[in-house]
């Protein structure tokens, strides 16, 4: 993997922060519905849920498809409604933003540098994600103006987000969210960049995995106040299934420390395996949640989201529940996200829920507890 040092000027300047006692973290919009101001922690809930899903990715016959939804305006809902009950059920919901987005009106651009209709936030938010995860190998499609105009875009429609930011100040402050009363963060890291360099003085544009940075930013949130925190984490190798050495590797090394409680990722397009590692989960790939390659292999319209139930036992939190919900992009036309586990059946459904099936309990997952509803 390529690595960049970002914890010089970001996440270690963070921890210094806190302990000094000044700077906070990132104001955060409650996740769901929020606890009232002041409310001790006693009254938080003795357990939530987390949703996290796939690449959001905007191919062009997406913006088709959605401006013919939209009678010629641009309009990704009825894309993604197919999934919008489990989204907006969870306490939760965590999407990946993959590609910048583009000023009101375009360009707008697919494949290999992306910038999509910035309509797919206003979706996306409707769907019921509460924060995006933004560090892809697309973050820099279009530099730190395609940067600015991404989270500007996400703050606009209430939406959190981590990954990149538009100033040191931003990158340092730990994304915290109150889920019912309980603080919980998000992290978000990618392999690289497709070649694209940091622009010269800007280190805390876009973060790129390094284990020690990961763990630096864990332990910053950890410092200030996070009870549970949650890494995703845009890695492994396209249109493959199976963990890579380096992605089996960096989970043990994360989640042996005890400032991570989860890793969700994405990046290969196609599901990948669940684990527990560490006594803790792992979600190496969840696939595509929206996508439309110009070249369709059938497992990168097949997707997963990842479900989990986190219990507070005598003051600490864990996950006492984990699932996997199959998602199925039907290429129509119309082109339709669908949940698989509660859709109306069909021979192509049948086959993507065997084909998830089999690719997620690869590695033993459903002897440690994973299910999947309806199964």
């Amino acid at each position: 993997m390529t690595h960049i040092r970002r914890s010089v000027f970001g996440w270690a300047g963070a921890v210094l922060l806190l302990a000094g006692c000044s700077g906070a973290p990132q104001a955060a919009l409650p996740a769901s519905a929020p606890s009232a101001p002041g409310v001790p922690p006693s009254s938080a809930p003795a357990s939530f849920t987390v949703v996290a899903t796939g690449d959001v990715l905007i191919h062009p016959a997406l913006t088709d498809q959605a401006e013919a939804d939209g009678g010629g305006q641009i309009d990704y809902r009825q894309i993604l409604a197919g999934v919008k009950p489990l989204v907006s059920g969870a306490d939760l919901a965590i999407c990946h933003l993959e590609t910048p987005l583009a000023p009101e009106g375009g360009p707008y651009t697919g494949y290999p540098s992306f910038s999509a209709p910035p309509q797919i936030a206003d979706a996306i938010k409707d769907t019921g994600y509460d924060t995006c995860s933004t560090a892809s190998n697309h973050t820099l499609d279009k530099g730190a103006a395609g940067i600015t105009r991404t989270l500007d875009k996400l703050d606009e429609v209430g939406l959190k987000h981590t990954g990149s930011a538009r100033s040191a100040a931003e990158a340092s402050r730990p994304l915290i969210l109150d889920v019912h009363g309980v603080k919980v963060a998000q992290l978000s890291f990618a392999f690289g960049f497709n070649g694209i360099k940091v622009p010269a003085g800007k280190p805390w544009l876009a973060n790129e995995i390094d284990a020690d940075d990961i763990l630096a930013a864990a332990h910053a949130a950890r410092a200030a106040g996070a009870e549970v925190v949650i890494a995703s984490l845009h890695w492994g190798i396209e249109y493959q299934h199976s963990v890579t050495d380096d992605q089996a590797s960096l989970a043990r090394k994360l989640l042996a420390s005890p400032d991570i409680d989860l890793i969700v990722g994405h990046h290969a397009h196609v599901v990948q395996p669940f684990a527990k590692v560490e006594g803790k989960w792992v979600a190496y790939g969840l696939g595509n949640e929206i996508a439309r390659h110009d070249d369709p292999r059938g497992s990168t319209e097949e997707g997963t989201a990842a479900r989990f139930t986190f219990t507070r036992t005598d003051g600490h939190w864990a996950v006492s529940k984990a699932e996997y919900v199959p998602t199925l992009i039907d290429l129509g036309p119309p082109i339709r996200l669908r949940d698989l586990t509660t859709a109306p059946p069909t021979a192509r459904g049948t086959e993507a829920l065997a084909d998830t099936d089999e690719v997620v309990l690869s590695k033993g997952a459903g002897d440690d507890g994973l299910t999947r509803p309806g199964k």
